[in-house]
């Protein structure tokens, strides 16, 4: 943490700053990041949760500079809340990631979507925006979350990764929004990018992207491929195969690690390779 103090800003390159939000947690690793792109007018990538020291801590950044949009890789209460008052004082619009299904919302269940947020335009794959000497271009990588972003940056080759791909950790696949095969899809497409670097919502900055998406790759399929072991011995639930898999976890981290099982299954039983037979699954014959 010293290194990268929260609320001061860390400048990576001479279009990108970064400051860290005093959101620290076993899913958000040292705090969620903020980017700041661009010199002349800026765009804020981000900007985290409802904290009133990290909007400050932005408005510092942003130093009197005009701010051409408020970016959003997904809509999750680490990343989009702060949307709002960044907006009320600058005066910005909120573009990236769709809002928030209302309808949906109760299948979700989950708290940690921002049920508030509200962009004034959704972007999809190949969008741009642009300000003076940048251009951010939207990347569509569901899986994550089903309607996560990352932005190109084609000045400098740099990709903001957001959570499809962290600098500290997988990212976690939580069903139903989570999708392990939409996942795996936007993975091999940055694997076929040539991205310099990725500036992720969490993490350090990841200076060999091909290298570790690859690894990602590799590590879900070894996952997958544990699963089908387990079943072909006999039927489990999948806290039975949790705790075989994830031998040390940090307890907090379990009910994650569930949920990731849970979005293999559902690949794997939309292949037609394993059944649910009521809290149990297994190899379908």
């Amino acid at each position: 943490m010293a290194e990268h103090p929260t609320g001061i800003p860390i400048q990576l390159e001479p279009l990108v700053v970064r400051v860290l939000a005093p959101n620290p947690s076993p899913y958000t690793y040292t705090g969620t990041q903020t980017h700041i792109v661009g010199t002349a007018d800026l765009a804020v990538i981000d900007p985290g949760p409802d904290d009133p020291a990290h909007i400050a801590a932005l408005i510092r950044a942003i130093d009197g500079r005009p701010v051409t949009a408020i970016v959003v890789t997904h809509h999750h209460r680490d990343h989009s809340p702060a949307t709002r008052p960044l907006q009320a004082i600058t005066g910005a619009p909120i573009v990236g990631a769709a809002p928030f299904d209302i309808e949906y919302s109760s299948a979700r269940g989950d708290a940690s979507f921002d049920a508030a947020y509200a962009p004034d335009r959704v972007m999809a794959e190949g969008d741009t925006i642009a300000g003076e000497g940048w251009m951010l271009e939207a990347i569509a990588t569901p899986g994550h979350t089903s309607n996560h972003l990352a932005f190109a940056l084609p000045e400098t080759n740099a990709l903001f990764s957001g959570d499809h791909v962290m600098g500290w950790s997988t990212t976690i696949v939580s069903p139903p929004d989570g999708d392990m095969a939409a996942y795996m899809t936007s993975l091999e497409k940055l694997m076929r990018r040539d991205d310099r670097v990725y500036y992720p919502g969490h993490g350090e900055a990841v200076e060999k992207p091909q290298r570790l998406v690859r690894g990602m790759l590799g590590h879900r399929k070894q996952r997958e491929g544990q699963i089908l072991r387990l079943l072909r011995s006999e039927p489990q639930p999948i806290g039975r195969m949790v705790a075989q898999m994830y031998v040390g976890l940090d307890a907090r981290l379990t009910p994650a690690a569930e949920r990731s099982v849970l979005a293999h299954l559902y690949d794997l039983q939309n292949r037609g390779l394993v059944i649910e037979e009521g809290e149990t699954w297994q190899i379908k014959i």
